[in-house]
């Protein structure tokens, strides 16, 4: 088939995720990965340098984790999880437990980000029933979190600006401001002190009737790759925690090396009660997910009756082909000594913003980094994810053979870590010449 007769029969039948299809360009189509290169079916090449939705860790094609796949393929390709079990689940479980500090060791699988989210919650929420309390049905978010498109996930994230159509439809939450800082920041201290005295207020007023809060450690990915210091996220957790809140981390998009730590909670220096993991968690190749729990919390479940049990469940739950692709990708955190590559790429973040910094360009503002995730904004009228900027990055982009996709007027770089700093170097020399060519 010819390439102009496959997108018109994209465009006829498949309905794109986050795009206004009236308004979009065709999309690209490609045709292979390996690395961090893309390639489209006229085989040019883009560097995928926001790993294809922040899910590829290893570079495309891993030759580690197609064997690993292929393997498991060949014994057992699914298997209900409802009764039974598998070697590469238990395995997974296990290597995970060990991985996360404290008593956070029990996993419940899920399929995607989203349902990891959801599932964190209705333990939060099922908890507390469970041990009689009855009173805490409120939950705690951050102002622009985000945390999925189900319909909790939805509610925790229903000031992202994402879900306005639905509005009438999520259950309250309450929500916190979150104190975004960048590079050379000199109000942050009050930003925070300000969050601080609001959480102190609302735990003042409704710490008994709470039941967990839920946040992104040190990043907010979707509302603009939004930062703040690991102090602050400290502080929160620790009054919330005195005051018999459960304290869930949302590392769907912080798991697994992108802050510059194998979790974010690393540098946050505290272990929630839950955490959610996904995106990451196979390579980047495969959907799976899951939320890990302190074990106190899986006891409070037990009981003679099912009354006290989880109700909750996926077809897929713990696919083994997703499980032993996991496997594979931690095993290669230690055989391709993956953290220096990750500390190369944060180093070579640096420079290259500072690079863009000293262009003096009066329409780029709130330098940031943290790990491999670089981030800047480009001030605009139209501020925000619908910004018209973000497209015509993008575009721009693809001409210079980058796969970026802009959170409206913010530009993020978050690529696989296989990227060599030379290559990287390079990536940032065309995205200063895109940015200066920008008519703002």
């Amino acid at each position: 088939m010819t390439l102009s007769f496959l997108v018109e029969k994209d465009c006829r039948h498949i309905w794109t995720p986050f795009t206004q299809a009236q308004t979009a360009s065709p999309p690209l189509l490609i045709t292979e990965g390996k690395g961090a290169v893309l390639k489209d079916a006229s085989d040019r090449e883009y560097l995928d340098l926001i790993s294809s939705w922040w899910v590829n860790l290893h570079g495309h094609a891993h030759p580690a984790i197609v064997q690993a796949i292929a393997g498991q393929a060949s014994k057992l390709e699914q298997v209900i999880f409802a009764g039974c079990t598998h070697e590469p689940a238990i395995n997974l479980a296990n290597c995970l437990a060990s991985l996360l500090p404290g008593d956070l060791g029990r996993v419940f699988f899920s399929d995607d980000g989203s349902t990891a989210v959801e599932v964190a919650l209705k333990i939060a929420l099922q908890y507390h029933r469970n041990m009689g309390d009855t009173r805490r049905t409120r939950l705690l978010a951050f102002e622009g979190g985000y945390h999925g498109d189900t319909f909790g996930a939805m509610a925790t994230g229903g000031r992202s600006g994402f879900f306005d159509a639905f509005a009438p439809k999520l259950f309250p939450v309450d929500f916190l401001p979150f104190p975004a800082t960048w590079q050379g920041d000199s109000a942050v201290e009050g930003k925070e002190q300000a969050s601080l005295a609001q959480l102190d207020l609302f735990l003042t007023d409704h710490g008994q009737e709470t039941a967990a809060i839920i946040l992104e450690p040190l990043v907010q990915g979707a509302s603009g790759m939004r930062m703040n210091r690991p102090s602050f996220i400290r502080q929160v957790c620790e009054r919330v925690k005195a005051a018999g809140v459960l304290v869930i981390f949302d590392e769907v998009m912080t798991g697994f090396g992108r802050t510059g730590t194998m979790f974010a909670l690393e540098q946050v220096g505290w272990t929630p009660d839950m955490i959610c993991l996904a995106k990451g968690l196979t390579g980047g190749f495969l959907p799976l997910a899951v939320t890990v729990c302190q074990e106190y919390l899986y006891e409070a479940f037990l009981d003679d009756g099912f009354d006290k049990a989880l109700a909750h469940g996926h077809s897929f739950t713990a696919n083994p082909l997703g499980c032993a692709a996991a496997l594979a990708s931690l095993r290669l955190f230690r055989e391709e000594d993956t953290f220096r590559q990750i500390e190369t790429i944060h180093q070579t973040h640096q420079a290259g913003l500072i690079a863009l910094e000293n262009l003096n360009l009066p329409h780029l503002d709130r330098f940031r980094l943290c790990g491999t995730i670089a981030a800047f904004d480009i001030d605009v009228a139209d501020a925000g994810y619908r910004a018209g900027i973000g497209k015509i990055i993008r575009e721009k982009a693809l001409e210079h053979g980058l796969l970026l996709r802009p959170l409206g007027n913010t530009v993020y770089l978050l690529p696989p870590y296989c990227l060599t700093a030379e290559v990287l170097r390079d990536t940032w020399n065309r995205i200063s010449r895109i940015i200066e060519e920008l008519d703002v």
